[in-house]
């Protein structure tokens, strides 16, 4: 599985949701159900300048099935979201709704 660079997880916090993100860290995440992994990877983790409610925010990808490319991920550091294992989680819930 190809990764992105940091610099398109960058793009996409900004694109989606505003301000200026800086890297901090990259955080390894073994996201498990039941003891099965649901999702494994790296969540980077910028802070976010000029956001109005958020100053960190988690972004990562994902490949998207059947397909050669990949889905950006960027959560903000807001309400329950306060870290990066806590950011996957809310994005496959949001995912798992939608289906």
């Amino acid at each position: 599985m190809s990764e992105v660079s940091t610099t398109e997880l960058k793009r996409a916090v900004e694109a989606q949701h505003g301000g200026t993100a800086t890297l901090v860290q990259s955080v390894p995440v073994d996201e498990r159900h039941d003891g099965k992994a649901v999702w494994q990877g790296i969540v980077h983790v910028f802070d976010l300048a000029g956001h109005p409610k958020a100053k960190r925010a988690y972004a990562w990808s994902s490949p998207i099935e059947g397909s050669t490319k990949r889905r950006f991920f960027a959560v903000l550091h807001i309400g329950g979201i306060t870290g990066p294992a806590k950011a996957v989680r809310a994005a496959i819930v949001v995912e798992a709704k939608q289906k």
